[in-house]
């Protein structure tokens, strides 16, 4: 039995607090990992507030976890004591199911998320997937910094692969935050003509640094309608209610829009734009581990990282603060 010191919030918003638990006995095909890094997500912060009211207390977050496997079982093969490695949003799945079976595995059937009832995350010193979830990192990336790759970097990475997105296309993204600044940086690696869609100006400089080619805002009704028909693809990382009818307009015909923000709200769409010129609408939520590993390879050979701020574990509920604050720039990680 391996006893676990961890981080729980006791009911819903309530501030984290020490917690200890016994793992059981390690299964075949599972994997223990010493964290060292941990990112911290809008998911971890609903979740301990229980807003979607699925959350289980005591409740232990993390899903954007490097460090170092201290054991495996029986029948793990792809990776060995010491290598460094990361886990993200989804710690086990059943291998059998269609999605599974066609490499789809984050749709599976009966997919476990890493911080999902039953499962404790990785706000620890140690947390336990299923070896298919558990991911090599590449020699060219930084522990320190990759955790938040495992969530907000696959979640925008995996619509470059799933959708065919060409090198050759114009692509928008609307909203240049934790998501966003890293699909500007896909974006121009993979080798598109990238717009960045921001209402913020102050992140003008910041999201042509990060890959832009053009900024747009996205408030500005004008700048909005003189880019009509110019993309063939709009990537959305935002939470809030836009024009959307104005946003869909900025797409060339066959274009994409692509939502990755989750809306609070529901979205109102005239349909008749998306039937005459043969648009698109889709969503997506991470992608599956081989996508995972590819992202991460293609990461660190195009230099791809998220800003990060760090905060000691300790100072967990300052960092939970500070989130919370819309003040982050851009992603924050737990260091242990």
């Amino acid at each position: 039995m391996r006893t676990v010191k961890a981080f729980a919030a006791p009911q819903a918003g309530n501030q984290l607090e020490p917690f200890e638990y016994q793992l059981g006995p390690l299964g075949s095909h599972d994997i223990d990992i010493r964290v060292e890094h941990c990112g911290l997500c809008h998911t971890d912060l609903s979740l301990r507030n229980n807003a979607w009211g699925i959350t289980e207390f005591p409740f232990v977050g993390g899903h954007e976890a490097t460090g170092t496997v201290i054991e495996t079982g029986a029948e793990v093969t792809h990776v060995k004591t010491g290598d460094r490695v990361g886990l993200g949003g989804h710690s086990h799945y059943c291998m059998t199911c269609s999605q599974c079976l066609n490499g789809d595995h984050n749709l599976c059937e009966t997919v476990q998320s890493t911080v999902s009832p039953g499962r404790h995350g990785a706000f620890a010193d140690i947390v336990r997937a299923s070896g298919v979830s558990v991911i090599k990192l590449p020699d060219g990336l930084d522990s320190r910094d990759a955790g938040p790759l495992f969530c907000a970097g696959i979640t925008v990475f995996n619509p470059f692969v799933k959708f065919d997105i060409k090198p050759t296309d114009r692509i928008a993204v609307l909203g240049i935050g934790g998501l966003g600044h890293l699909a500007l940086q896909f974006g121009k690696a993979w080798g598109c003509h990238v717009t960045a869609l921001t209402s913020s100006a102050s992140k003008n400089d910041e999201a042509m640094a990060f890959g832009a080619h053009d900024v747009i805002n996205s408030r500005d009704p004008e700048a909005i309608a003189a880019a009509a028909g110019s993309f063939d693809v709009i990537l959305s990382t935002v939470d809030v209610a836009l024009d959307w009818n104005a946003i869909i307009a900025m797409l060339k015909p066959k274009g994409r829009l692509h939502f990755l923000g989750v809306q609070a709200v529901p979205a109102e769409l005239q349909l008749m734009p998306l039937m005459f010129s043969q648009l698109s609408l889709s969503s997506s939520l991470v992608g599956s581990p081989r996508t995972l590993a590819d992202m991460l390879e293609f990461c660190a050979r195009h230099n791809i990282k998220a800003v990060t701020e760090h905060f000691p574990f300790e100072k967990i509920n300052e960092a939970l603060a500070h989130l919370e604050s819309g003040e982050a720039r851009y992603r924050i990680v737990l260091d242990n």
